[in-house]
């Protein structure tokens, strides 16, 4: 199983250090790094989601057309393109929601 919006192995990724040391919060941004690192991953992960339902459309297509005859390739296709919509939906949700919730904050 691929990830499309590549969240699972996100978390382990450079986090190394000494044996014993709790490790940080790997993927985070500290202050004074570059700001840009979710919007590019937000927009990398559209992109990908994008690129599903794309193939996803073109083996539906090639099925109706008569082109495919893989019925399960093309139902796996739709499937994961909605498997990855509907997870950049809850990110989009959780972002939103965190907007709404700053929002409220009084100064």
């Amino acid at each position: 199983m691929s990830d499309p919006l590549g969240l699972i192995g996100g978390a382990s990724r450079g986090v190394q250090g000494l044996p014993g040391q709790v490790a940080g919060r790997a993927g985070v941004n500290q202050p004074g790094q570059d700001g840009g690192a979710f919007k590019n991953a937000l927009l990398q992960s559209i992109e990908q989601v994008n690129q599903l339902e794309q193939e996803a459309t073109a083996a539906q297509e090639d099925l109706v057309t008569g082109q495919r005859a893989d019925v399960e390739n093309v139902i796996l296709a739709t499937q994961k393109a909605d498997q990855a919509f509907r997870a950049l939906l809850a990110v989009r949700n959780k972002v939103q929601a965190a907007y709404d919730e700053m929002k409220q904050v009084r100064i």
